[in-house]
């Protein structure tokens, strides 16, 4: 079946629906309740049961090879995790109000130097593993090290964004077994999280607690009771309506900072091409969304130095991105190739274990060491980000400090604008495959490792040094 617009746009009402089946499916089952398991992994699931890889394998086939979808609208769900990336990135920075990086640092710099440990220690633990088993033993890419610090920390958007960077390296299967990374990591997360809760509040290792049962039922499944709904809840507007819609002008400003994006790409893709030799090629196959990230940076400046008028709602912007982050995570999970993950599934398991231990031995031997205070309240959140979702760090957050007491939630916020640009789907992030392709497991594990000591040196000399 050729791909046609009208497909397109089908596909997106399908993965809408299958958004919404997720939803209901989650208000009716407490066990994904009680694990705050998202609407959109679920969703996924559900997609990829009925897919060519579940279906489709044991024989059901309503259309052709897709299980219960048409084989072309899956391949259109296979493409759409690369473009949905560049709508969240670019919305990271847009309608913010930028503190100065002083206040920034004093902050949330505690969080800081944590995240950007746990972030430039997956970097150490996956080269490692690569080093002595993923490559020697299971003839494994060596640029299978980078995939625990873009699957738990980046996350499924991130992981499913550098697809077309995994295929210009020859490492296809790095794509499916990055997302399937990522699905362990959300759910081992939640797992994890809520155990720690309960661990913590029964050994006072917090100051500020809140019981994961008591939270109500409303919350759990994700619905807002009609007395505690909002007047307008996507977000202010921002122009007149009758002139432009303020949906359009902010999806228009998200376009203009994935252009200057582009355009900064190309530019540095033409540098590469004229000045280094032509043997090492790292520019070329970064991808698309870091950029978008900056381009958003230069556009939010601008308006704010130059245009001066409150144009861009943060609210608006927030919506456009989960939106787009609903999206991606469905239509990601249903395309995953499961075969890849069972021609794989050993090393598979290998770098899962590796990432979980990695971040929990950080949380509970490190943590404590650097944060001067509300450790567990502060460590709990780069946790949760830390297993794939910047969602669940929030979540986490807002269940250990429901009353926002501690500086763990403002922490964490401020923490994303110092840590996202590089880790976590940043510019390192993305070119983490192809560095180390051009250069080798070595030099890569050499420089992570110099990195991650560094930081946790200032943890504990700096930030240690001021506990109570």
């Amino acid at each position: 079946m050729d791909v046609s617009p009208e497909l397109v746009g089908f596909s997106l009402i399908i993965l809408g629906i299958l958004l919404l089946i997720g939803k209901w499916v989650r208000v009716f089952t407490p066990f994904f309740q009680n694990f705050f398991l998202p609407s959109s992994m679920i969703a996924g699931l559900i997609g990829l049961l009925l897919g060519p890889e579940l279906a489709g394998q044991v024989g059901v086939n309503v259309f052709d090879e897709g299980g219960f979808f048409p084989q072309a609208m899956v391949d259109v769900w296979s493409e759409l995790p690369g473009l949905l990336i560049n709508v969240i990135f670019a919305s990271l920075f847009l309608g913010m109000t930028f503190p100065s990086i002083k206040k920034m640092w004093e902050i949330s710099g505690p969080q800081i130097t944590f995240a950007h440990f746990i972030s430039w220690g997956m970097y150490v633990v996956g080269t490692v593993l690569a080093l002595l088993i993923l490559t020697p033993v299971f003839g494994m890419n060596p640029a299978a090290g980078a995939l625990l610090e873009i699957s738990f920390v980046g996350g499924h958007g991130t992981a499913a964004g550098l697809s077309g960077t995994f295929e210009a390296v020859g490492f296809e299967e790095g794509r499916d077994l990055a997302i399937g990374l990522a699905t362990i990591g959300v759910l081992t997360g939640v797992f994890l999280g809520m155990g720690l809760l309960n661990w913590a509040a029964r050994k006072g290792k917090t100051e500020i607690i809140k019981k994961p049962d008591d939270i109500s039922e409303e919350e759990k499944k994700g619905l807002i009771a009609k007395e505690n709904q909002q007047e307008e809840p996507a977000g202010h507007q921002t122009t007149h309506s009758e002139f432009i819609e303020t949906l359009t002008v902010h999806l228009g400003y998200i376009g203009v900072a994935i252009t200057i994006g582009y355009l900064m790409l190309e530019g540095l893709i033409l540098i590469e091409e004229a000045f280094w030799i032509d043997e090492i090629e790292i520019l070329t196959h970064l991808p698309l969304f870091p950029l978008a990230m900056i381009g958003a940076v230069i556009v939010q400046l601008f308006l704010t130095n130059v245009v001066k008028h409150n144009i861009i709602d943060r609210g608006v912007i927030n919506r456009i991105q989960g939106l787009a982050l609903d999206l991606l995570i469905t239509a990601a999970i249903a395309t995953l190739a499961l075969t890849v993950i069972g021609n794989h599934l050993f090393p598979f398991l290998i770098m899962a274990a590796g990432a979980i231990l990695w971040n929990v031995v950080a949380f509970l031997f490190i943590a404590p060491r650097i944060m001067p205070d509300y450790w567990f309240e502060r460590g709990i959140g780069d946790l949760g980000q830390a297993m794939g979702m910047s969602a669940a760090g929030l979540l986490l957050i807002k269940l250990a400090d429901p009353q926002n007491e501690s500086p763990a939630k403002d922490g964490f916020s401020y923490k994303q604008l110092l840590l996202d640009i590089f880790v976590g789907g940043g510019l390192v992030t993305a070119a983490s495959v192809p560095l180390i392709v051009a250069f080798g497991p070595v030099p890569a594990l050499i420089v992570a490792a110099v990195i991650m000591t560094a930081w946790l040196l200032l943890g504990l000399f700096y930030f240690g040094k001021k506990k109570a």
